[in-house]
């Protein structure tokens, strides 16, 4: 019986690695950025962390299995948007966000988190060891060591507790209920990859259709540009992006991976348009985001109203000849791509399309007007929109991941909407175990 057992805890183990209101102007920014970013830190924060430092916790977030993370490190400002809690901060963010996961909030010396994917207590009892332990050692350390600590609770190996060996009949019965419990994980998690990997392919096309347009335009410019030191220089340029883009596409194995391609791509292609400008005599364009409805038109010269079918009016870059078009009353063609065995305008796919498109635009800012565009607004598609950022069918095992993972750990009704279980403390020196 015990080796049953021990074969079953083993299998269960292993599954465990297949991918499987505005409040103010501080806390609003924080929202926008972690709709597309697991870590959001504001310039301002008194505690912000170097750029080095974010980016480590994003890996450790992407790569710890700790499921849905979004970590904001926040002035003490933010606190007055928020009823002068530090507390009511992180309700603020949870509530507006509205996505399930973990959430952990440095506001001004303030360390906070809660959860509703944990059972409710869980992550401020972890915020409040982490920083315990790592009070002296700063902000970076601690936030490390609290998603180490989710990621250990989530896998069912973050408890203590023991109990006495079942034996005779009893052992028997758990034996099977474990096997069948390991028997609907495999089921579960042979088709959520074989899922994700039907909508990597669907992405990746799309990445790879546009990755060929930029070859051939820019090959068109080989000749050309020899007679223009300028453009030949732009010129240069759009191939150097275009190699980085094709690099970045060869190591792509998760949809999330796409966003560089796109960042590249629109680089190069902005390159590759100012060298056609020179060489027809015209400044260089501005360095604006790329058309709306299809990047590949290269960079707006204008933002123009319009309204999607069924949608609501708003903002978005177009090229000129798409601005003029929306302004006779017709509406543009948008790029397509092919979205669960049919064709729809990319601002209709589904959510794992996300990171692709948000390459094109995120490097401007994109909250600006990918927040009116993307996230959780109905665009009228096929597919009703989507939220750049929640990537639900990425079967990544971390960071953004799939918000429907149930993990491990306990799933009770967590720490929002309720009494606010937040646990945590301050920085510099006094509390312990947080304002509760």
């Amino acid at each position: 019986m015990r080796r049953l057992l021990r074969l079953a805890s083993a299998v269960a183990a292993a599954l465990l690695l297949v991918p499987a209101a505005q409040a103010g102007p501080i806390i609003d920014r924080a929202v926008a950025a972690l709709n597309s970013d697991p870590v959001y830190v504001d310039p301002a924060a008194e505690l912000a962390p170097p750029s080095a430092d974010q980016d480590r916790l994003r890996r450790k977030i992407d790569l710890a299995g700790a499921g849905p993370v979004y970590v904001a490190i926040l002035p003490t400002a933010a606190e007055q948007e928020a009823g002068g809690s530090p507390d009511g901060v992180l309700q603020a963010i949870h509530d507006s966000l509205g996505r399930k996961g973990t959430y952990a909030a440095v506001i001004g010396n303030h360390f906070r988190a809660g959860s509703d994917v944990l059972s409710s207590g869980v992550a401020g009892r972890l915020a409040t060891d982490a920083l315990a332990a790592h009070r002296s050692d700063g902000v970076t350390p601690t936030l490390l060591d609290f998603v180490d600590r989710v990621a250990s609770e989530r896998s069912g190996s973050g408890g203590d507790g023991s109990g006495g060996q079942p034996s005779g009949g009893g052992g028997a019965v758990i034996g099977l209920l474990i096997a069948g419990v390991i028997a609907f994980l495999v089921f579960r998690a042979i088709r959520s990859r074989r899922r994700s990997q039907a909508e990597l392919a669907e992405v990746k096309a799309a990445a790879h259709e546009d990755l060929i347009a930029l070859a051939d335009d820019v090959q068109k410019l080989e000749q050309p540009v020899e007679s223009n030191a300028q453009a030949k220089q732009e010129y240069t340029q759009a191939l150097d992006f275009y190699g980085q883009a094709s690099d970045t596409y060869d190591r792509v194995t998760q949809p999330h991976q796409l966003e560089a391609v796109t960042s590249a791509l629109e680089e190069g292609r902005w390159h590759m348009s100012s060298a056609e400008a020179l060489l027809e005599g015209r400044n260089p364009p501005e360095r604006r985001p790329p058309c709306f409805f299809d990047p590949r038109h290269g960079p707006s010269t204008r933002d123009v109203e319009w309204t999607p079918p069924g949608g609501t009016p708003r903002k978005v870059p177009a090229c000129e000849a798409d601005a003029q078009a929306v302004e006779r009353g017709m509406q543009p063609a948008s790029r397509e791509v092919m979205a669960g065995g049919r064709m729809v305008p990319y601002w209709s796919a589904p959510p794992y399309f996300g990171p692709w498109a948000g390459g094109y635009f995120m490097p401007f800012g994109g909250t600006g007007f990918l927040s009116g565009l993307f996230v959780g607004e109905l665009l009228g598609g096929a597919f009703g929109g989507w939220g750049y950022g929640s990537w639900g069918g990425a079967g990544t095992a971390g960071g953004f991941g799939n918000w429907n993972d149930g993990g491990g750990g306990g799933a009770g009704g967590g720490d929002f909407g309720g009494g606010m279980s937040f646990g945590g403390g301050d920085f510099g020196g006094g509390g312990g175990g947080g304002d509760f």
